[in-house]
């Protein structure tokens, strides 16, 4: 298996992607809107990409709710963003987690049903006054306690619905002034302020797996931002958070990453990613994304070593699903939320 998780390029596999994926093996896909029609539709989709591999691997999908989210209305359910999670959790802890944990249950619910058993999610970004707006209702809280108390929430949700939870975007992208699609942003400050921001991440490092910031912290690593540092992989998100989990880059095709997306992804690996992730998330050009799917899985090197075994922990985490009446704890849900 190559150490990526790459997209597809529409609704339908075509005969051309499902040759390419037999013979590259990447580890697991991730479905872009482009993909996501109905239900019967994904589930035939994810059925052709299993037997184009020859194997279930794990679909990754970006559901976070609110903005964020591939899968739509009026096909399928729409859950809130995480800081309406956020406003319940203060005006009642209790609530606020039982909220988050039962919605993250039915979304992932949603997810299991079609085959998609790997969410991008939760963002355990802090936003903070003046931070562009890239992260904003996207985060919990802006204080790492509370955000780390909801992320667990979510995280433990979507195990019970049979999801792997994927924590972002480490070491912290809520200071970020700019969009890392558009651009490289710099995230200057240290001391307490950045120490908070990992604080939220370190409260939740048994996460199965992260998703790295495309963002220069320059008290770290003056060169290279986080996803192809390894100063800032092996210092500050394996040693100083203490996660040991799967880490995979965000999207090498994003715009704060410079050079042929080729090289990106040899200096993600060679930094300390475990994978990395392509989505052409912007790209309608079917030829284009073949084209870039190509670039990265000949750049990418065998899935082996402690990766490999992360990869299996993180696939294992997608196994367990609890029994659960879905109507009542709709019913439940909806109670908490239009408290």
């Amino acid at each position: 298996m190559k150490a990526c998780i790459l997209s597809v390029s529409g609704p339908v596999l075509t005969s051309e992607e499902a040759s390419f994926l037999k013979d590259q093996q990447p580890w697991a896909i991730i479905l872009m809107g482009r993909s996501c029609v109905s239900k019967i539709q994904v589930q035939k989709l994810v059925d052709d990409i299993w037997g184009a591999l020859g194997r279930a691997c794990l679909i990754f999908i970006d559901q976070e709710g609110g903005r964020v989210a591939r899968l739509k209305a009026q096909e399928w359910p729409v859950f809130p963003p995480a800081a309406r999670y956020g406003e319940i959790y203060t005006a009642d802890r209790d609530k606020g987690l039982l909220a988050t944990r039962i919605g993250h249950t039915l979304m992932g619910f949603e997810l299991s049903s079609l085959g998609i058993h790997a969410d991008c999610s939760p963002c355990m970004d802090l936003p903070v006054p003046g931070a562009h707006d890239i992260i904003g209702d996207r985060a919990f809280a802006t204080d790492p306690r509370s955000a780390a108390q909801l992320g667990a929430a979510a995280l433990q949700g979507l195990r019970d619905a049979g999801v792997a939870g994927v924590i972002k975007h480490i070491p912290g992208h809520g200071r970020s002034k700019a969009d890392s699609h558009e651009e490289l942003p710099i995230v200057s400050e240290h001391g307490n302020e950045i120490q908070d921001d990992f604080l939220a991440f370190e409260l939740v490092n048994n996460a199965p797996m992260a998703m790295t910031a495309h963002i220069l912290y320059p008290a770290f690593d003056e060169k290279e931002p986080a996803t192809t540092s390894s100063t800032i992989i092996s210092n500050v998100i394996r040693r100083r958070i203490g996660f040991d989990g799967l880490l995979m880059s965000d999207d090498l095709g994003m715009k704060a990453l410079g050079g042929p997306l080729g090289e990106r992804a040899v200096r993600a690996l060679n930094a300390g990613c475990d994978v990395v992730l392509h989505c052409a998330g912007f790209e309608k050009d079917v030829s284009v994304i073949f084209d870039e799917m190509q670039q990265v899985a000949d750049a990418s090197i065998e899935l082996d070593g402690k990766a490999l075994e992360r990869a299996f922990a993180a696939e294992k985490d997608s196994t367990f699903q609890k029994d659960v009446d879905l109507e009542a704890l709709w019913a439940q849900y909806k109670e908490l939320m239009s408290a």
